[in-house]
């Protein structure tokens, strides 16, 4: 099973919401950070990925016909080498509200201060799962904020610099006819257009609001899904 979606759209640009309808459009399952949160035996695949550009795609990518959100976005251009009959789907919203959102959600994710951080170490001690889900998060902020953002995050111009000049670098890169730049405020039409499926007699799903992030990452960190 090859992967047939691209997500190259950062998080928090409704990666959720895509990951779901796709899958209600019929490209079940799609990957998403939430999949690496409950199955974080897969980091080692992502890390390779990072340094080498390449990995085990046929065991990361077992069942999986899509993939959104991080980790998949900063790879994209591997995966379109990888999988090149796939398309490829950049999420965006704008600007303001995009960094908003990750401000008050990634950003602010985890102990906050040493109180939190002395808790978290002592439940790691007695939980391996925490410990590599831990990593993961680990990945992810390491990559976000440290490699993408240059550890500037706080500098709201200077992001908002690295966000437009992604957006504008992926659609040089992807050819045309196989990109959709797609805010999902725009609902089902343009997405199906895109994939040549039937728009569904539903509405669209808007799902991971910033209200919810801080219990839906809790229900991922014990295992749970959501």
């Amino acid at each position: 099973m090859a992967i047939q979606i691209i997500g190259a759209g950062f998080p928090r640009t409704g990666t959720t919401t895509l990951k779901r309808s796709l899958e209600i459009l019929g490209f079940e399952k799609c990957y998403h950070m939430k999949e690496l949160l409950l199955n974080p035996d897969m980091l080692p695949y992502w890390q390779e990925l990072e340094k080498t550009g390449s990995t085990d795609w046929d065991t990361l990518y077992e069942g999986y016909v899509g993939s959104v959100d991080f980790p998949c976005y900063p790879f994209y251009k591997a995966h379109m080498e990888r999988y090149p009959d796939a398309k490829v789907i950049l999420t965006v919203r704008p600007f303001e509200s995009w960094y908003n959102s990750l401000y008050t959600t990634v950003w602010q994710a985890g102990p906050q201060n040493l109180q939190q951080k002395l808790v978290m170490m002592a439940k790691m001690a007695f939980n391996p799962r925490l410990r590599k889900v831990i990593n993961c998060i680990k990945f992810v902020r390491g990559f976000l904020w440290e490699k993408q953002f240059e550890g500037k995050f706080e500098d709201k111009a200077f992001v908002e610099e690295i966000f437009r000049d992604y957006i504008e670098s992926v659609k040089a890169f992807v050819p045309a006819d196989k990109l959709l730049v797609y805010d999902v405020r725009d609902g089902w039409e343009p997405l199906c257009t895109f994939l040549g499926v039937p728009v569904p007699d539903e509405p669209l799903p808007h799902l991971n609001k910033k209200e919810n992030f801080k219990s839906m990452l809790g229900e991922l960190v014990k295992g749970n899904r959501i």
